[in-house]
This record gives structure tokens, sequence and C-alpha cells, in this order.
């Protein structure tokens, strides 16, 4: 029976990694769609969801503190697509870079495709710091895609943007690295599906050894313990498509292999970013519980080929 006992371990490891809840944090932690960074210095930051987009910082990736916003004096350039003043900005991207924080996000309101994603950069990262840098591109109910929820790979040389939400899914546009804005106007499909109106969007794009992983969030946000947000993962060998999830399924096929769900008291995870530290790849996410919507942190074991939550 030794075979026995050990498939049972074997099992109940499996689910107990299914299922290990965020690391902890302390302080300000009640975000959504959170992106995280880090500077020079040391110090994190967390941009996340939020009129004017809020800025959490930490010393330690524990403690964090809600220290004001990238724009404390409103973003009136992007009225005309919240459609209301002084509107919430929507799931920003940060990379620290050469000593300069770029910062994509988005500004939309629900259902619409009348949208757009600018581009923001500051030295310090600190609250009325940063430069408006314009909008780098918007839709419409004419396109058949929805431009929010940016994320920035750089890739040698090469910057890529993917974007998208709903609709016919998650897309990529090239990037000037000299400018951040698009130098190229054509989009290529990455993701997508027909299952729950098409609900998949949050796109990341991160590179771990020979594969290219596309991370989005499925389902829905933003209803509190309602909320069905999950993680899901395709891999390619390259950055411009052709990513297939676990059991082979494209994307672009309704493809994507479960990362994090909900699970005990944490509940519609999503919105993710992935950060490299010093202890490997982490994923940042928000997550509910019965009190709100908060931060989660997770390393990332990618040495299955398949990133693993620990």
């Amino acid at each position: 029976m030794h075979w026995l006992s050990a498939l049972v371990a074997l099992s109940l490891a499996a689910f107990g990694r299914a299922v290990v809840g965020p690391g902890t944090v302390t302080g300000n932690t009640a975000v959504h769609d959170p992106t995280m960074c880090k500077d020079n210095a040391g110090t994190y930051f967390v941009f996340s969801t939020a009129v004017g987009i809020e800025i959490r910082t930490s010393k330690d990736r524990i403690a964090w503190t809600l220290i004001g916003k990238v724009w404390p004096n409103g973003a009136p350039w992007t009225d005309q697509f919240t459609l209301t003043s002084n509107g919430n900005i929507w799931a920003p991207d940060c990379t620290y870079l050469n000593g300069q924080f770029i910062l994509y996000y988005a500004a939309s309101s629900f259902g619409s495709q009348n949208s757009a994603v600018f581009l923001a950069k500051s030295s310090t990262g600190q609250p009325g710091s940063f430069t408006n840098e314009g909008m780098v591109t918007s839709t419409s109910s004419a396109n058949n895609f929805n431009a929010i929820d940016p994320n920035l790979l750089i890739d040698g040389s090469n910057w890529i943007l993917s974007l998208g939400s709903f609709w016919t899914g998650i897309k990529e546009m090239t990037l000037s690295p000299s400018t951040g804005k698009l130098s190229s106007s054509t989009v290529t499909a990455l993701a997508q599906r027909t299952a729950n109106g098409g609900a998949i969007e949050a796109s990341v794009i991160f590179k771990n050894g020979s594969f290219y992983y596309l991370f989005s969030s499925w389902d829905n946000c933003c209803q509190g313990l309602s909320s069905t947000y999950n993680i899901r993962v395709g891999r390619s060998t390259k950055a411009t498509g052709g990513f297939v999830d676990q059991a082979n399924v494209a994307l672009t096929s309704g493809g994507g292999t479960l990362v994090l769900g909900t699970h005990d008291n944490i509940v519609g995870p999503g919105g993710q970013d992935i950060f490299v530290d010093v202890d490997g790849p982490l994923l940042v996410y928000h997550y509910y519980t019965a009190t709100g919507s908060f931060l989660g942190i997770n390393r990332l074991d990618f040495s299955s080929g398949w990133p693993v939550v620990v």
C-alpha cells in the first residue's frame, strides 16, 4: 500500500499548491488591478485603479503605505473616456527602467469600447511627479476590441503592448522604445473566449526561460463576494502569438490553464501583474473578502514549465 500512500500524498501536495493563500501584507492594501515595480533605492511601489491612480510604497514588500496619487489634481484628458469629471483611471502598468517609472494606464467606462490607453513617466514615482506623455491608442464601437488593461513587455530591443477586454479578446501592438508610443498600427490577436460573453482581460506577457507566458483574468471582476475572476495562462515560444494552454488548446480558441481561482476566503483573484524580485517571479493581484478588495502577492514556480502559485 506504499504506492497508495504516496499517491495520496502527491494529490494532497498538488491540492495544497492550488489553494495556497496570499503572502503576508500589512498596512493600506485595499487595491484593484495592482502593478508593482521597485526603484534603485529598493523601495517597492504599487499603482492601482482609482481616481488619479493610487500609489502605495513599501520598504520590505510587506508593510504598505498609501502616499498619494499619480494625478493629484485630476487627469481631465481622460474625461472623454471615463464620461465623468475626474473619474476612475484603470489598470495601470508600471515598468522601472534606467531610473524612470514608465506607467501605462487606461480610461473607459464599464461595458464601453470608448476607451484609451495613456502613458506617463516619472523619475521618482512620487505623487504629482509624473509627466503626461499623452495617448497611446484608443478604440470606439467601430473597432472589434477594447483598448484597456495595457501591459508592457520589453523583450530585448522590442517593446510590445498587450491590451484588451471582452469583445474579441487580447491583442498586441508594437511600440517604439524611444517614445513608448505605437510604432505600427498592426493589431495581432493573442487570446479570445466565447464563453461567458467573451470575459477575458488583464493580459500580462512574461518571459521565463525559452517560453513566453500570457496571463489573463477570466470571468467577472468587481462584484465583491460575487466576483468570479480567475487567473489563466498559456505559453508560446514567441511573444507574437501561438499561445496554447497545458492541454495544447490555443488561447485564440478559448484555451487557458487555471493558475489561481477562488479558494477558502479568497474570492475572485485577478487584475494581475508579474514582477520579478530577488526571490523570483511574483504574481501580484487583487482579491475579495467580506471586507473589501485587497493586495495579493505570491511567488510563482516555473520549474515544471508552467507557473504554479507557491
